[in-house]
């Protein structure tokens, strides 16, 4: 063999020694594509046994505001801050995407309902919950920032934010589910300059496929319990901390336990439009209607 076939040969087993790793390193890279791909489908769908429906795990996004320093006030609404704080946990740990606000003035409420608007889409289930002083006027029932300046009625619509237009707002951004827990039928401090009595709040309209929950039927005032939370809250956190809650049983069973507790003093009251089930620990939506939606 002469030396330039030698080195002809050597070439050539050079190459097929590239050719071979390239190829190699194409089937690895393949091999793990595919691996990533089975890996993301099943942590984005699970397959239902029963009825072959696949659940998916939409976004899931909540305003939690706690009101508890009003100025007006003869003392702060302790329980308020904690309620917020445990929900926030509660909803964090369940896998809700939370934007929380305590002590909030008019133009913290608002700035954090547009931050809540812009993490709404098509898909998301969104929840309001409110907790501080709350008054109804002219059919709507309105959460007031701890910089209220009431005197008069019509102050109430310049300085509250409406229930209604949250909920409004989740349904313009196409939430395909809106939630909210509302706990503001406290007496306050601003009614009596206007009025003879606090009148609660009013019963809040309900948009599609939505479910509300408010610590109070329309019109009935609750006054401030000693524990460390406020009885709904209590009795909610309890309802949630459950296997697999669902949003409509939770509401419901919270309900029924604040009415017992309370021996038929505060009777909460649960609104529903909702056409789907929602759970609240799995983060998994069910495609599958209600029967006989």
């Amino acid at each position: 063999m002469t030396f330039g076939q030698l080195r002809l040969s050597s070439r050539s087993v050079t190459l097929a020694a590239v050719l071979v790793g390239m190829v190699s390193l194409a089937i690895g890279a393949h091999a793990a594509l595919n691996k990533r791909s089975v890996e993301v489908a099943d942590a984005l769908a699970v397959a239902d046994d029963t009825t072959g429906s696949i659940a998916v795990k939409p976004p899931r996004v909540a305003l939690v505001i706690g009101n508890g320093h009003y100025p007006d006030a003869n003392e702060p609404l302790k329980q308020s801050i904690n309620d917020a704080r445990a929900l926030t946990t509660i909803l964090r740990r369940d896998g809700f995407d939370v934007i929380m606000v305590e002590d909030a003035n008019a133009d913290d409420m608002r700035s954090a309902v547009r931050r809540l608007e812009a993490k709404i889409g098509p898909d998301t289930t969104a929840l309001l919950f409110f907790s501080g002083f709350g008054i109804q006027s002219g059919r709507e029932s309105y959460m007031i920032p701890v910089d209220a300046r009431i005197w008069k009625e019509a102050d109430v619509r310049r300085d509250g934010l409406s229930v209604e237009a949250v909920l409004g707002a989740m349904k313009e951004r196409s939430a395909r589910v809106k939630l909210a827990v509302i706990d503001a039928s406290r007496r306050n401090p601003y009614e009596r300059r206007f009025r003879s009595y606090s009148h609660g709040l009013a019963p809040i309209n309900v948009p599609d496929n939505a479910l509300i929950l408010s610590s109070a039927t329309p019109g009935q005032v609750v006054d401030e319990s000693g524990g460390h939370n406020s009885l709904l809250m209590a009795e909610l956190l309890k309802s949630l901390d459950t296997p697999n809650p669902d949003a409509e049983a939770v509401f419901g069973k919270t309900r029924a336990a604040v009415s017992h507790a309370s021996e038929g003093q505060q009777v909460p009251a649960v609104s529903s439009s909702l056409v789907q089930d929602v759970p609240f620990g799995s983060g998994t939506t069910t495609a599958s209607r209600k029967a006989g939606s």
